[in-house]
């Protein structure tokens, strides 16, 4: 009875939130249908207007509600965050779409089980994991950002050896370059096109990527525009710098790799051992999930198995 009043009121939730982001998406385009009749556009009303794909009409709602949201608190934080991992959302979105998924989530591991329980957790589970994914992408661009950063500066070095000016340099790397280099140099040239100043538009594109190596670069460029000197020189030295730190950060993972991989073989182990275990002698391990002091090995032993998960880790991360 509870689960099925639970299912209920999940599935009205959901309803009624896809009702009123609708509803706020009618209104908004009934207002730029005006908007475009009394600025003289006909030709744009005129057209016919091809038919929405599910996608987009689900990234429309998410605009919407992302709209309704934007008064929270860490929205910024949030739309930083996604900014950072390279993902094409608000914060407030990713929030919706996060609340989405921990709904049918949980409706879907509420129906398996038949337990509310189960659904809550499979729900904070799914949280967990998108989150992870984030952070995940976050991690993922830097590394690929950093490793684009020596070529960078040898390009910028080299284009203005053959003429062009510091902003014409950027401009080439927004366009030569691979993402992520391009997209935030295309990032910075937007804001400067914009009115901002190229030393904003410089350390708000530091803040974004979170490199030492281009905090850097940009202290560089700052101290030359004080008081002057030769940039692409300058450049020069900073990208073999860099060159030589990354190349050690490759040597010492290489060295490393060893104690990783042993980490996570140590984690691994208990939980394949306990599979083979229960598949082989299905009742050898009933204690361990049946009696109290059984539930207590296994918590003592899933902690200390975190704890030295973590410490071979801190041994193994060295920073160059």
């Amino acid at each position: 009875m509870i689960f099925a009043v639970s299912l209920i009121c999940t599935i009205f939730i959901l309803l009624i939130l896809i009702f009123l982001l609708e509803y706020r998406s009618r209104n908004r385009q009934a207002l730029a249908r005006r908007m475009r009749y009394y600025a003289g556009d006909m030709d744009v009303q005129e057209k016919p207007k091809a038919r929405k794909t599910l996608a987009e009409r689900f990234r429309e709602l998410l605009r919407n509600g992302g709209k309704l949201l934007s008064n929270i608190r860490h929205a910024r934080g949030l739309d930083f965050k996604m900014q950072q991992a390279g993902i094409p959302l608000l914060g407030t979105e990713f929030l919706i779409l996060l609340g989405i998924s921990m709904a049918i989530t949980f409706m879907v591991g509420s129906f398996v089980s038949s337990r509310l329980h189960v659904g809550v957790l499979a729900a904070l589970g799914a949280a967990m994991a998108e989150w992870a994914y984030v952070l995940f992408r976050i991690d993922r661009r830097e590394a690929a950002f950093t490793n684009q950063l020596g070529d960078c500066l040898m390009m910028v070095a080299n284009a203005m050896r053959a003429g062009f000016s510091f902003l014409q340099a950027m401009d080439l790397i927004s366009k030569e370059m691979e993402p992520p280099m391009s997209d935030e140099f295309k990032h910075v040239m937007r804001d400067i096109n914009l009115g901002a100043s190229v030393e904003r538009a410089l350390d708000d594109m530091d803040k974004r990527v979170n490199s030492p190596d281009f905090s850097l670069v940009v202290t560089a460029v700052l101290i030359q525009q004080q008081v002057g000197g030769d940039l692409a020189h300058i450049l020069d030295t900073i990208s073999e710098t860099i060159q030589d730190r990354i190349r050690m950060r490759r040597e010492v993972r290489t060295l490393t790799a060893q104690g990783r991989m042993s980490g996570w073989v140590l984690a691994a182990l208990p939980v394949v051992t306990g599979l083979l275990i229960s598949s082989i002698s299905p009742g050898y391990m009933d204690p361990l999930f049946n009696d109290r002091w059984g539930h207590i090995a296994i918590g003592i032993a899933i902690v200390m198995e975190l704890v030295g998960f973590f410490v071979i880790q801190r041994i193994v991360n060295i920073d160059v």
